[in-house]
């Protein structure tokens, strides 16, 4: 691309903003909208907020749009006639527009294992990919990291904890060793419910698990931030992100969001990023690196803070934190097992199917049940995926009936 964009000269980053109508879509663009001489929106995509997206669209006037419903992607298509978007339906839509050359950066922010096809792309295609979708690299990191190595694909962590971590380290490195790194600490703000006895989750209702203190986010990783399965699969993806053991991060409480987490190095010294929780500054970094930009973000007041507090996770309260560790350890495809039960628990406990209590419940029945096999290919990962999925939906059924869990 030769078009010029900002006073380094570098090339104007073409941008797929993939899940435009999310918080985290909304975000990129809100950054974005603060330096067009740097960005220019090639695509967007949302799953089914037509509404939304044509907004979007007639805001930035994207090349190419997606909706997943061939009947939306019809209507969104009339309505946008006059800006010249072409609009695309289906999920190989989302393959095409991540390999168009207009676009250099892809931004993942679609929820859950509905993005994988689309991330996996992306790497394939050699993009600067930057991942807010944390469950691609859970499923399939190890692929997706040899994936990258092949395709020169440069991997960006829009995950505020993750990419707090790859600010802590340095840049460039050949590896956390080679570089003094001791262990890596994840904070957590604890969620909704982190004084709350667990003899009271059974009655936790949805609006209550998604009301979460500090952040707003989706409805789906909400619940998980409220389950502590949040902290989980990025325990997971902070594995395969930085090629780390599980035993080499920790997972630390820290009620305000303030520090977004630390790495420890070998000499003692401890370095932490800390900003406010605001999703703007991750994303601001990542899609500048190396550069930093203003992202339009509050500046931090320590003295307004007063205290930064911390505290161990109760993993008997949350087991969700026991189970994801301990599919990380067994690696293969139990990540992707852990992945799939947990998005059935809680579709089902938003839908009112499935107590708040049982999520943990249903997963580890899942886990009991499918053996840990070998997960090399793509395929592979998506077979893991359908069985999983199918096997939950059983466990759900069986607790429904008789109040048991057993796949």
């Amino acid at each position: 691309m030769s078009e010029k964009g900002h006073p380094g000269g570098e090339a104007v980053q073409g941008l797929a903003v993939l899940g435009a109508t999310g918080s985290i879509g909304v975000s990129t663009l809100k950054v974005v909208g603060l330096h067009p001489e740097r960005f220019r929106v090639v695509a967007l995509s949302a799953h089914q907020r037509a509404e939304e997206l044509r907004a979007l669209c007639l805001a930035w006037r994207p090349a190419l749009a997606v909706i997943h419903a061939p009947e939306a992607a019809r209507a969104l298509a009339r309505s946008l006639a006059v800006t010249g978007t072409e609009v695309l339906s289906g999920p190989e839509s989302l393959e095409r527009v991540v390999r168009d050359p207009r676009v250099t950066t892809v931004v993942c922010g679609i929820v859950g294992a509905a993005g994988l096809k689309s991330a996996w792309a992306a790497v394939a295609a050699g993009k600067r990919v930057l991942f807010a979708n944390k469950e691609p690299l859970v499923m399939s990191g190890h692929l997706l990291m040899a994936l990258a190595r092949a395709s020169g694909a440069r991997l960006l962590p829009l995950d505020s904890e993750h990419n707090a971590v790859f600010q802590c380290l340095p840049q460039p490195r050949a590896g956390l060793a080679e570089a003094g790194v001791r262990r890596i600490l994840l904070t957590c703000s604890g969620g909704p419910f982190r004084n709350t006895p667990a003899s009271e989750f059974a009655a936790v209702t949805p609006e209550q698990a998604c009301a979460h203190p500090r952040w707003s986010m989706g409805r789906k990783i909400s619940v998980d931030s409220a389950t502590l399965m949040n902290k989980g699969l990025e325990l997971i993806e902070a594995c395969r992100l930085f090629e780390v053991a599980p035993g080499q991060i920790d997972i630390v409480i820290h009620p305000q969001s303030i520090i977004h987490s630390l790495v420890e190095y070998v000499d003692g010294s401890v370095l932490a990023q800390l900003g406010n929780p605001d999703m703007r500054t991750p994303i601001a970094h990542a899609l500048a690196f190396p550069d930093r930009i203003e992202a339009g973000v509050a500046r931090l007041d320590l003295a307004e803070i007063g205290r930064l507090d911390f505290e161990a996770p109760d993993e008997g309260r949350f087991p969700c934190l026991r189970l994801a560790r301990a599919a990380a350890v067994a690696g293969a495809s139990a990540p992707t097992v852990l992945n799939a039960a947990n998005e059935v628990a809680v579709e089902a406990f938003l839908a009112r199917q499935l107590s708040f209590a049982a999520i943990p419940e249903v997963i580890e029945s899942v886990l009991e049940a499918r053996p840990v096999v070998p997960a090399e290919s793509l395929e592979a990962v998506l077979e893991e995926d359908r069985m999983a999925r199918e096997c939950a939906h059983r466990v759900i059924a069986a607790h429904g009936a008789k109040g048991i869990l057993a796949c």
